[in-house]
């Protein structure tokens, strides 16, 4: 039996051991890194991507020609350098999209822990309070020339470039206007960019909100890079919201690297486009599926692009008895690029897979009709493409051609509806539901409604839509209506419809498909932290905005409308969109399957002709909808059991109970209804222009033959001759 120091010995030797073999472990993988960074010379200037061949010990721009050499030899060889020459056009790292979480972000001071160096990220927006917990930039707690901002790549990146901001405030004015940048393998051994023997300082920003690139004339190669802001507006202080440029060098053993990596197998067109590529790239699909798609467009932007666009249906261009229609917008803020962006992967993606099969978009398709407008603003869209991902700012290319916010340029339906109810007029006077668009909107000289959004109601009255989402960007939440709050005062209100419950579930759905969404762990993109409510909020719950497109979808059409903000990073780079679309091509598919949630059905008089504009009622919901052309209709409802009346005018309501399921798929609950005795009058009053019209005098029964005899006499009376027309046919007048 081992005693008690022998077991302690034992052991003391086996902790040993591991530890020299864990030891010899790093050693080696030290001992490759080493050699890796040595192969770059530290914080290096690789000479192979210097402007016209010039090497890292001489002065940019002061390569001479080499005595003997002659003209034509020199030219020969300028063609070789520019031939081998690599243009760096590396990503940002992430510190707008969060792939750089805040623990990469270091700084020398800071003013207060609400303008960390966490807080250091292009195009991040502050709270409405000046001393907000989430404030608009990092801001350093002393000014003077020894601060500095941190960014830890975790990995050997060679740095091309730094785009800088300032504070983003509504009460003060900070930002610096020149600075160095200094690059190190481990955060003690700083190198600083230079221009031959002298520090570069690099100019910085003029004002907070515009960006401001700069690239390095000589790519640097470390793990970290700072910068060192050298002056500063003089009537603020050093505050910097930063993004920095890299290429990630190929690192086998970096595990956190390769854990974090997201793939796609999809081969889509992960690209920015411009509105003529966006046209082609719609085209190609066509081409490649032209029996379930068609391109159309529903008008025309304030600078004549056509809002172009795609339907995917297995009848496209027919409206199907029965089969819902589906829509996704985006790209009515024009600088909010990623939905627009998504959309045209979307429409890619299901035209392969439905060509190679693939039963669940088959079905959807089949099923559906679904309509894909990938850029309401195109006007927009155009400013921020011009300038390119991440130097727009936060708001060039949001409005239209004429200065308008397409998303929020709707009629204000809501304020009609709740006076209208303050009144006891609902719904005897007005409708719960269609609410009727004022008279002064559709004047011809009204300058505050823009053509694109005349457009989009006319689309939205002519397709019996059901449901849809558009897509926005910014953020990392789903809201739905009201997006208005009844309080005019209040710039926060939860603000629920009648529909909240089915609007939750619809919200939900988006959200917890995502990847990001309802992840609890993840940083807030500026400062509201979203995923504490799954993900999802309501509109007038976040901020009020009246005139939205939700809410006009709702009161004035049948449709249930969204709004999926599906990324902190408005204008994406483009190396981010695979893993952008890995994020969104779930939701996007499961929201779309959604439309199939609830009951449907026709309503249809007794000779089984359909009936257009009858109401559907749910009751214990106070609002209905309409049914379409045809008769058909659609009503979103979660599941359980529901007492439905159909009416119309004219006809005699009737009702049912209908049940709703958990599985996708409507459940099927038609109507006959059958005309009033009044409607039946007035329409043969119709019919004879209300003039008198002739009815066959009916015949009294052979076995009273004295009141037939007296009828017969009372008729040849001359007396009453007047009320015959002739023959053995009555004139009976309206007035009778």
């Amino acid at each position: 039996m081992l005693t008690r120091w022998t077991r302690v010995w034992c052991c003391g030797f086996l902790s040993l051991s591991l530890l020299g073999l864990l030891g010899v472990i790093l050693g080696a993988g030290h001992t490759q890194a080493a050699k890796h960074v040595d192969q770059h010379h530290r914080v290096s200037r690789p000479t192979e991507i210097m402007p016209d061949g010039q090497t890292a010990k001489e002065p940019w721009g002061s390569k001479q020609p080499g005595l003997g050499t002659s003209k034509k030899e020199m030219t020969s060889k300028k063609e070789v350098e520019r031939q081998t020459v690599t243009k760096l056009d590396c990503p940002p790292l992430g510190l707008e999209t969060l792939k750089i979480d805040d623990f990469q972000l270091h700084a020398s001071s800071i003013k207060r822990y609400g303008l960390g160096a966490h807080r250091g990220r292009l195009n991040i927006q502050a709270g409405l309070f000046e001393d907000d917990f989430y404030d608009g930039a990092w801001c350093a707690g002393r000014n003077d020339p020894l601060q500095w901002f941190e960014v830890d790549a975790r990995r050997l990146t060679m740095f091309t470039g730094i785009i800088t901001q300032g504070k983003n405030s509504l009460w003060s004015s900070d930002w610096v206007t020149s600075y160095k940048v200094r690059a190190s393998n481990d955060s003690h051994t700083w190198v600083t960019v230079k221009n031959g023997t002298q520090d570069i300082v690099f100019l910085g920003n003029s004002e907070k909100e515009l960006p401001v690139l700069n690239r390095l004339p000589i790519p640097m190669v470390g793990r970290y890079i700072r910068v060192h802001p050298q002056s500063w507006y003089p009537r603020g202080g050093i505050c910097m919201r930063v993004e920095v440029l890299g290429c990630p060098l190929p690192d086998p053993n970096n595990y956190y690297h390769r854990r974090n990596e997201i793939t796609t197998t999809d081969n889509l067109d992960f690209k920015h486009h411009s509105y003529k590529e966006m046209r082609q790239l719609m085209k190609v699909v066509n081409e490649m599926c032209p029996n379930i798609t068609r391109i159309y467009n529903i008008g025309k932007s304030h600078n004549g692009l056509k809002l172009y666009a795609i339907e995917i249906s297995d009848n496209p261009g027919e409206h199907e008895l029965g089969e819902p229609e589906f829509r996704y917008t985006a790209g009515s803020h024009g600088n909010e690029v990623l939905g627009r962006e998504l959309l045209l992967l979307l429409m890619q993606f299901m035209c392969q897979e439905y060509l190679s099969g693939n039963p669940r978009i088959q079905h959807l398709v089949d099923e559906t009709r679904i309509h894909l407008l990938p850029s309401i603003n195109p006007d927009g869209y155009e400013k921020a493409f011009e300038v390119g991902s991440e130097l727009g700012g936060w708001s060039l290319g949001r409005w239209s051609q004429d200065g308008l916010d397409i998303h929020h340029n709707f009629p204000d339906l809501n304020s009609i509806l709740w006076a209208a109810e303050a009144r006891k007029w609902v719904p005897r006077k007005v409708f719960n539901h269609h609410v009727p668009i004022p008279e002064w909107y559709y004047s011809k000289n009204e300058t505050v409604i823009a053509v694109e959004t005349r457009a989009l109601i006319t689309w939205m009255e002519k397709v019996p839509f059901v449901l849809g989402g558009n897509l926005q960007g910014g953020e990392l939440v789903v809201t739905f209506p009201y997006d208005k709050a009844r309080s005019q005062r209040r710039v926060q209100e939860l603000n629920p419809t009648p529909d909240d419950h089915i609007f939750r579930w619809l919200a939900y759905s988006y959200a917890s498909t995502h990847r990001l969404m309802t992840d609890a762990s993840r940083r807030v993109c500026h400062t509201e932290d979203f995923a504490k409510e799954d993900g999802t909020i309501n509109g007038a719950s976040w901020h009020t905005a009246a005139g939205s497109m939700n809410d006009f979808s709702y009161l004035h059409t049948n449709c249930f409308e969204l709004s999926m903000y599906v990324g902190c990073d408005k204008f994406p780079h483009e190396s981010g969109l695979p893993e952008e679309w890995e994020n969104n091509r779930e939701s996007l598919l499961v929201f779309m399957e959604q439309v199939h949630r609830g009951i449907k059905g026709v309503v249809r008089d007794i000779q089984g002709h359909g009936i257009a504009n009858a109401i559907i009622s749910v009751e214990g919901i106070n609002h209905d909808v309409r049914t379409a052309a045809d008769g058909d209709y659609w009503r979103l409802l979660n599941p359980g059991e529901y007492k439905v009346k159909a009416s119309a005018e004219g006809y005699n309501p009737t009702s049912k109970v209908c049940e709703v399921g958990y599985e996708i798929g409507a459940t099927q609950c038609d109507f006959v209804i059958s005309r009033t005795n009044l409607s039946r009058i007035k329409e043969i009053m119709e019919k004879f222009g209300k003039r008198p019209i002739s009815v066959p005098l009916r015949h009294l029964p052979q076995h009273y033959p004295q009141r037939q005899q007296q009828s017969q006499a009372q008729l040849r009376s001359p007396a009453d001759t007047k009320l015959f027309s002739g023959g053995s046919k009555l004139d009976i007048s309206e007035k009778d």
